[in-house]
């Protein structure tokens, strides 16, 4: 935190991600400026003392005022799940764009971390992690709205000083979709796995990717104009973890019996993520299994390398999946 600074704005600060980094900046004895939305939920944050400055990220009014003074940004915020492709680009492109120009503009631009995602790379080829060398071939909506705030981004190099971080699948304490849905499957003792083959993932707890964020924030290289690979970094905790694996650990991490694995092929996971989407229509909800979803789940690996994280952020996960995973569960557990 010494090499940081003091002060760190967190855009998307009340999000899972989020409030995790927050607790991390200040229990160092840092600073942090919680950039919000009028209709974000601060009691999150009850407890940690942070300074919440109300922005529209889509339009940037407030940025300038909010951004004033401080030593590093880090991007969090973006949209996740939603209808449309137009909805997906003004949650993740035009809130990029409009946040770097923001940026921009200030006398001492401080260095920016745009979180992006695995899902802006797309899926790997089984038994070999992607590197950010790897050319970019999204295959869902919001993997392409992720890799297009990138390339927003990038557009500012040379003004800005920027890292572009991709994490794979992010699990921990507070986690909203990925152990919520492995869990409910070892509860049922069925899990139902998309494809016809074997399924493998990159992993990273939150704590290790608040770990490797602030590590971007301070060290390593940023983004150059006549390089599109710069300033570019995969986080993960460096195994392939298979699908049946996860879903036996979540198990035996509730103590359950035995999960019994069935494949789905291809064109059943989407239509299920087309039938969840339409049964949700008439709410104006978006379900966490979706069509868009449905795209990332039938491809047999997820993967990424952090070779060059650890070589150049001299970043080093942590937490193990299994200890991650009885963590999470007996914060989550009801004691008697």
């Amino acid at each position: 935190m010494e090499q940081l600074g003091r002060r760190v704005a967190v855009t998307g600060a009340t999000g899972f991600i989020g409030r995790r980094l927050c607790h991390r900046v200040t229990r160092s004895g840092g600073q942090v400026v919680a950039v919000v939305r009028g209709r974000s939920d601060r009691s999150v944050l009850d407890g940690c003392p942070v300074r919440f400055a109300t922005v529209d990220l889509e339009r940037g009014h407030g940025l300038a005022e909010a951004l004033a003074g401080v030593d590093a940004v880090v991007h969090l915020a973006a949209a996740v799940r939603a209808r449309s492709r137009a909805w997906f680009e003004t949650g993740n492109v035009h809130t990029t764009r409009a946040l770097l120009e923001a940026v921009a503009h200030l006398d001492t631009p401080p260095r920016v971390v745009l979180c992006s995602s695995l899902a802006a790379a797309g899926p790997s080829a089984p038994g070999r992690p992607r590197r950010e060398e790897d050319p970019a071939a999204p295959v869902s909506r919001y993997g392409r709205s992720k890799l297009a705030a990138e390339q927003v981004a990038r557009g500012f190099a040379g003004r800005v000083p920027l890292v572009v971080v991709r994490p794979p699948i992010v699990y921990g304490p507070g986690d909203p979709a990925f152990l919520p849905s492995l869990l409910a499957m070892a509860r049922t003792g069925v899990a139902l796995q998309p494809g016809s083959g074997e399924t493998t993932y990159s992993l990273l707890h939150v704590d290790d990717l608040c770990e490797g964020l602030l590590a971007a924030a301070v060290t390593g290289g940023t983004a150059h104009p006549a390089d599109p690979h710069s300033g570019l970094y995969q986080l993960s905790d460096g195994r392939e973890h298979v699908f049946a694996d996860l879903v036996r650990a979540a198990g035996s991490a509730l103590r359950r019996r035995p999960v019994r694995v069935l494949r789905v092929p291809a064109p059943l996971v989407r239509a299920a993520g087309a039938l969840a989407e339409a049964a949700t229509l008439p709410f104006g909800k978006v379900p966490p299994f979706n069509r868009d979803k449905a795209r990332e789940a039938v491809w047999p690996a997820w993967t990424a390398s952090p070779e060059r994280a650890r070589r150049e952020l001299g970043f080093a996960h942590r937490v193990e999946f299994e200890d991650g995973l009885r963590a999470a569960v007996a914060e989550t557990t009801p004691r008697s």
